[in-house]
Formats: C-alpha cells, sequence, structure tokens
C-alpha cells in the first residue's frame, strides 16, 4: 500500500480523553535497521469496530521519555493503562498509513492485522518513535511501545594479549574503576543534595501557596466589610435627610401655632408640650448620630490596621520568591557539575579504548615482523618480560631486540597518565599529549642502531632491520 496525498483527518482532541487500550500492537521491535520496510501488526479489540477512514501514524517520542528509557529508568506498563507520549495533538505524525478494514469483524482472524511503512517515507534519524492508531474522528486508540530506526551494534572483537600486558590493562581498568566509583558515589551525593533542594523548594511552595491563600481571605474579608461600612454610611445619610424634612415641618407647625396664639392658648400649651417632645427626640437623635460617628472612627483605624497587615504579609512573599530563586540558581550549578564529571569520564573511556586498539594493532604488526625475518616466538630462547622484570630496557627475548620498543613506550597509558604535560602542565591526558604520542606513532626506530624511520616508509624499516641479521 502506497503512501496517498489525502491528508488523516485529524482533530485537536486532548489526549486524556483517547483510549490507548482498544487497539493492541504486537511484535514491536526495539528497533528497526534504516533502508528496510517496516511491518507494523495490531489486533482489534472486543468492543472496537474500525471504520473506512482509521489511519496509523508515527510518531515522536519525547524528548524527557527518550532519557528515562535509555537510563532503564522507566518501563512499559501492560496494556490497558494511559500512556504518556510527546505529542499534543494528531495532527504532529511524521507519516502514516490507511488501514485496511476486515471482511468479517467476528472472524478471529480478522482481529489481527497488518500494514507495511515502506522505507522512504520512514524517519532517517536515532531519536524514539511509535505507532498509534486513530479513528476517522482523530481520536487515538491504540498507542505501541516506542521504538528507533537504527543499524546493529557491532560484535566485540577477541583481542588475544600477553600475561604482562593483561596485567597492566586490568591495573589501568582498576584505576578507571576507581575513578568511575568516586564519580558515581559524588553523583549520588548530588542527587541526594538535588533531591533535599527540591524537598525544601516544595515545602517553601506550600508555605508560600498557604500566605496567599490567608491573603486572599483576608481581602475578601476587607472588602466585604468595607461593603457593609458603605451601606450603613448611606443608611445613617437617609435618616438624616429624614430627620433634616422632619424638623423643616416642625417649624412652619410652630409658626402656625404661634399665628394661632391669641385665639387658641389652650392648644398653644399642648403645642409648645409637643414641640418640646420633639426637641428631646432630636436631641437624642443627634447623641445617637455622635456615637456613630465615632464607631465609623474606630472601624477606620481597624481598616488601616489590616492595610499594613496586608503590606507585611506581600514583603514576607517577597522574600520566599527570593529565597526561592537562589535555590533555584544552586540546583543549575549542581546540574552543570555533573554534567562536567560525566564528559571527563567518557573522555577516559574513548582514550582507553583508543590505546588498547593501538596496542592490539602493534602486537600484530610485531608477529608480522618475527615471520618475516624467519623467527618464530614460540622458538625463542627468551621470553617477553613482564613490566615488572625490566620492561623499560631492551627485550632479551628477541634476537636482534624489539623493532617496536620505542612505539610501544610512547604508547603505554600507564606512562602518559603519570607524566605531567610540559605545555600547560596538566596531569594526565591533554590535548598536547594526545599529539605527542600520534607524532611518536608515526615514527619507526630501529632496534638494533637506534635509526628512526617515517611511518611511511615502513617496507625501507624492514629492508634496514633485515640487513642487520645477514
Amino acid at each position: 500500500m502506497e503512501k496517498t496525498i489525502e491528508d488523516p483527518p485529524t482533530s485537536a482532541v486532548l489526549l486524556d480523553h483517547c483510549h490507548f487500550s482498544q487497539v493492541i500492537f504486537n511484535s514491536v521491535e526495539k528497533f528497526y535497521i534504516p533502508g528496510g520496510d517496516v511491518t507494523c501488526r495490531y489486533t482489534f479489540t472486543q468492543h472496537f469496530i474500525p471504520r473506512q477512514k482509521d489511519w496509523i501514524g508515527i510518531f515522536r517520542a519525547f524528548k524527557c521519555f527518550q532519557d528515562k528509557l535509555e537510563q532503564g529508568l522507566l518501563k512499559w506498563r501492560s496494556q490497558g493503562q494511559t500512556l504518556q507520549v510527546g505529542w499534543k495533538t494528531v495532527r504532529e505524525y511524521y507519516t502514516f498509513m490507511w488501514v485496511t478494514l476486515p471482511i468479517d469483524l467476528n472472524n478471529k482472524s480478522a482481529k489481527q492485522q497488518e500494514v507495511q511503512f515502506k522505507a522512504y517515507y520512514l524517519p532517517k534519524d536515532d531519536e524514539y518513535y511509535q505507532f498509534c492508531y486513530v479513528d476517522q474522528d482523530g481520536v487515538v486508540r491504540g498507542a505501541s511501545i516506542p521504538f528507533q530506526f537504527r543499524p546493529e551494534n557491532e560484535e566485540d572483537i577477541l583481542v588475544v594479549t600477553t600475561q604482562g600486558e593483561v596485567e597492566e590493562i586490568e591495573q589501568h581498568n582498576k584505576e578507571l574503576c576507581k575513578e568511575n566509583q568516586v564519580l558515581k558515589d559524588s553523583c549520588v551525593s548530588l542527587q541526594k543534595q538535588n533531591s533535599d533542594m527540591q524537598a525544601e523548594l516544595q515545602k517553601k511552595q506550600e508555605e508560600l501557596e498557604t500566605l496567599q491563600s490567608i491573603n486572599k481571605k483576608l481581602e475578601l474579608k476587607v472588602k466585604e466589610q468595607k461593603d457593609y461600612w458603605e451601606t450603613e454610611l448611606l443608611q445613617l445619610k437617609e435618616q438624616n435627610q429624614k430627620m433634616s424634612s422632619e424638623n423643616e415641618k416642625m417649624g412652619i407647625r410652630v409658626d402656625q401655632l404661634q399665628a394661632q396664639l391669641s385665639t387658641q392658648e389652650k392648644e398653644m400649651e399642648k403645642l409648645v408640650q409637643g414641640d418640646q417632645d420633639k426637641t428631646e427626640q432630636l436631641e437624642h437623635l443627634k447623641k445617637e448620630n455622635g456615637h456613630l460617628f465615632l464607631s465609623l472612627t474606630e472601624q477606620r483605624k481597624d481598616q488601616k490596621k489590616l492595610e499594613q497587615t496586608v503590606e507585611e504579609m506581600k514583603q514576607n512573599e517577597t522574600t520566599a520568591m527570593k529565597k526561592q530563586q537562589e535555590l533555584m540558581d544552586e540546583n543549575f550549578d549542581l546540574s552543570r557539575r555533573l554534567s562536567e564529571k560525566k564528559m571527563i569520564c567518557n573522555a577516559l573511556q574513548r582514550e582507553k579504548e583508543r590505546l588498547e586498539g593501538e596496542n592490539d594493532l602493534l602486537k600484530r604488526e610485531n608477529s608480522r615482523l618475527l615471520s618475516y625475518m624467519g623467527l618464530d616466538f614460540n622458538s625463542l630462547p627468551y621470553q617477553v618480560p613482564t613490566s615488572d622484570e625490566g620492561g623499560a630496557g631492551q627485550n632479551p627475548g628477541l634476537v636482534y631486540g624489539n623493532p617496536y620498543s620505542g612505539i610501544q613506550e610512547s604508547s603505554s597509558p600507564s606512562q602518559l597518565s603519570i607524566k605531567k604535560c610540559p605545555i600547560c602542565k596538566a596531569d594526565g591526558i591533554c590535548d598536547h599529549t594526545l599529539e605527542q604520542q600520534q607524532m611518536q606513532a608515526l615514527c619507526l626506530n630501529c632496534p638494533i642502531c637506534d635509526k628512526i624511520f617515517p611511518a611511511t616508509e615502513k617496507q625501507i624499516f624492514e629492508d634496514h632491520v633485515f640487513c642487520h641479521s645477514l
């Protein structure tokens, strides 16, 4: 089936609403070799019914999942559980193939289907990918375990060494193991410090959230109290206006009584008595108004105290944010130092592998020269001594000496690890010592007369050594 030009149906459905267990992918390899077609096998569950516009796509897994999978910190869960993926919508597919509808869904063989992705449309990098089954509504119905597109690892090379060289390599390996253990212990300590920092940071964040919630409650309470005071003040103003209008009416009534004073003395006395009662009531209302004003003043003082409390809480929040930033900076510095330690460890491992390869190459060249000179290593009267028996001098086990003694001495990893660089004065291996080692590896030293030949004149060097045996 070729990839069609028509785009598959997609949607922006959130992954929380997807059902990853309705279609199960079978026989998914950990990696596929680039340049070949890939067959994707899958099985429909009992209650799932495929439709015409269903398709299977290849999606890129997210970066955090790749790192955890490579470190062995993440395992695939059993079917029926939700998988966290590295894409937000089904529009982020790399390539896809349409699904072939089975003729009879009731048949068990129809539940098991497969599609084939052509090599031309597959990814060319070594990132992690996964198969995903998407129906015609754009909803994910199944997802596979992640896999890679990369070639197979090369087989291990058999290395034959002498007992002395084996002991020397083992000693070097022990030193590297000790250094590796020290780095691991340092890494564990840093990880523990990081976890402690994370716990403390989480605690500070919880305290900050608590303070923020208390602050919000106080602000809400202040707002409610303010609204209550404003409502009460409006009511007092309305009552004051009513009393003013009643006072005006009473004044008008007093004028009328004074006009009728000559004719209605008895009625005037009653009205005067009523006026006195109203005046006493007015005085009583004035006193109540004064008490209310004092209560309002006290409430304003309480409001100022609340505002000061809110300001103090804001200052505490600023201090907590500064402490959080300092902890984040310290965490970043620890992560950077851990990365530097890992880079140094990787450099030492690569240097070890390179030196072992050069050692193996020199031994094979030495055997070839001995066979060219008509000598057999097993027939020599003396065997090659170990480094503990004086390996720095000339080898007495060879008739004409070791033709590669200069190269072997210059390529010894133990000497490189002890000497200091004459240029940068650094211990161990640096760029200058590696360059000096490469220059020595390009020269051939005669074991008889100590004459030096370039590495490009190997045939002349062999003829020169052979002339010494004539």
